[in-house]
């Protein structure tokens, strides 16, 4: 049996494999373990073997590349117009094997085990960011319950809890203070491990020298430049910039029929973690730039001039985001053009 592709629809245990030959005719179907696809592949040296961008399918890839196979991963947004009548796991693997066979198709680059590692760390902390802001929320709602408020922010609430319950008085009864004493130890804890986080992404980005040219510009620090690197690497995926700003789902979602363009709200596509991270770096760096004598400066004042703050914030992110891709594509530094 000739098999020329293989489309493989990962399961978290069993998986199911669609063998095609030369002429996309179906020659092969298979249910088995996750641990058997690669016994399987063996006994088909050199074909392009096809998965979804899902958990597992970059260390499953890294092993079946070192074996021989061409590794072909998409994103299941575009594998789902292939799926024929009924969904199940054969139609799947089957829509997986007929999609990577498109001219068109888009795919993604195999991660790295440091780029998986560097991913997974930044998952970690803001998974803890999400548990300090919800803790934080609800020591508010304590306190506000007994008539207690304190400043906004958060370091003004780390900074002045532990007084305030100390000198509440008969505003709070016994069990409660001793629960905000929890409450705060649990806070400090949390804050101790997301600045840990913060000071070992500030350590690989001096000993990594694609994040030190990305920290160059404006509004890229550590944990901006570690993310990046760990999602993109060196941005080889992406044909232009555009290309990077677009999958961040940074530009218009476009609603065009009968030659007529509609341009609406931005898509809101892709990686929500970085257009996140890349928009608050845009709001920290737009009033620095805003001030400068260069092109980026002269374009920012007359964007605030006719647009809301808001708007001109996104499209500073976008222009970020065309900034990295050639800051990684070219290995070059951020440098300021003077008007």
């Amino acid at each position: 049996m000739e098999i020329a592709l293989m489309g493989i629809d990962l399961g978290k245990n069993s998986c199911s494999v669609t063998g095609l030959d030369r002429a996309g005719q179906v020659v092969l179907r298979r249910r088995l373990h996750r641990d058997s696809i690669l016994k399987l592949a063996d006994t088909f040296p050199g074909c392009v073997v096809a998965m979804e961008a899902c958990c597992g399918a970059h260390y499953l890839g890294r092993h079946l590349r070192d074996r021989g196979h061409e590794v072909r991963l998409m994103s299941p947004e575009y594998v789902r117009p292939y799926v024929k009548a009924q969904k199940n796991d054969d139609r799947d693997s089957e829509a997986i094997a007929e999609a990577a066979t498109r001219p068109t198709m888009r795919f993604v680059e195999l991660k790295s085990e440091d780029q998986l590692d560097m991913q997974i760390l930044h998952r970690a902390r803001d998974r803890l960011v999400n548990e300090r802001t919800a803790l934080a929320n609800q020591i508010r709602a304590i306190l506000l319950e007994r008539g207690i408020t304190l400043p906004q922010g958060r370091q003004k609430l780390e900074n002045s809890l532990a007084h305030v319950i100390e000198s509440s008085g008969d505003l709070l009864s016994e069990r409660i203070r001793t629960l905000l004493q929890e409450m705060t130890l649990e806070l400090h804890t949390l804050t101790r491990r997301i600045t840990t986080f913060d000071e070992e992404f500030e350590t690989f980005t001096r000993d990594n020298e694609a994040c030190k040219r990305l920290t160059t510009i404006p509004g890229i620090g550590a944990l901006n430049a570690t993310a990046f690197v760990a999602a993109i690497d060196n941005a080889q995926t992406f044909g232009r910039g555009r290309d990077l700003a677009a999958w961040l789902g940074l530009v218009p979602r476009q609603f065009t029929t009968g030659g007529k363009p509609k341009l609406l709200g931005i898509s809101k596509r892709g990686n929500s973690y970085l257009r996140r991270m890349l928009i608050h770096g845009a709001r920290a760096a737009m009033p620095h730039l805003a001030r400068l004598e260069t092109a980026t400066g002269a374009w920012l004042r007359g964007l605030i001039a006719r647009a809301n703050p808001n708007v001109v914030v996104v499209a500073l992110a976008a222009k970020m985001a065309r900034v990295i891709w050639a800051v990684l594509q070219k290995g070059t530094t951020y440098q300021h053009v003077v008007v």
